[in-house]
């Protein structure tokens, strides 16, 4: 398969990326991806790139996004941090892949068993990880339930897995909220928003969030 052309680009909207996207998954989990010269690729995009997508995730060595949305290169923007959270700084580098570099949909990508999740579900301390633990502790205050503290840690997958669901939910609105140029965007209906969750255990993807 060839790379992403500027005209191949063009041609995408928001609904045929996150189409793009559903796909490649469901081709990972059949184990029937696409055969790719990846340095025929290398040589297509060096002179450009035309991705159509962003994807937001967490650094864990199980969450690839090229590989589980079977992409190659050129394909996608990964900007990848452990619990997929959003800054100042990965606002920006947004901003440049869909303003400036024509992405036409954005993917907040969480994932099972998350161990920043867990971190925060527990109120971890440690280092530079504090700062970033705290930033997805309002998503931990966000699931009211269970009630019982003893329930409310990183023991209890569910209650971690339901974390890592509002903080997918809680990083978009922090996109709209903080990015003046992605929320017009989106609303001009150049780009879409997407919240998603990644099964470690089976490789699937579920946008039902």
């Amino acid at each position: 398969m060839k790379a992403q052309t500027k005209e191949t680009q063009a041609a995408m909207t928001p609904q045929l990326s996150l189409t793009y996207l559903k796909d490649g998954n469901q081709r990972f989990q059949n184990g029937k991806v696409i055969e790719r010269n990846l340095l025929e690729q290398v040589q297509d995009t060096s002179k450009g790139q035309f991705p159509f997508a962003t994807v937001l995730h967490c650094i864990d060595s199980r969450v690839s996004a090229e590989l589980l949305f079977d992409q190659g290169i050129g394909d996608i923007f990964s900007v990848r941090i452990a619990g997929n959270f959003v800054n100042e700084d990965i606002l920006g580098s947004i901003e440049f892949a869909c303003k400036l570099a024509g992405t036409k949909l954005i993917v907040v990508l969480g994932h099972t068993s998350c161990g920043a999740v867990k971190g925060a579900c527990d109120h971890a301390r440690l280092g530079n990880l504090t700062a970033l633990i705290k930033k997805i502790e309002p998503a931990v205050e966000a699931v009211k339930e269970p009630q019982d503290a003893a329930l409310r840690t990183s023991n209890n997958l569910e209650f971690v897995n339901n974390v890592a669901t509002k903080n997918v939910q809680m990083s978009i609105e922090n996109i709209r909220r903080d990015s003046p140029v992605l929320a017009e965007m989106e609303r001009n209906n150049e780009i879409m928003m997407v919240g998603a969750m990644y099964d470690v255990s089976n490789g699937s993807v579920s946008f039902d969030l």
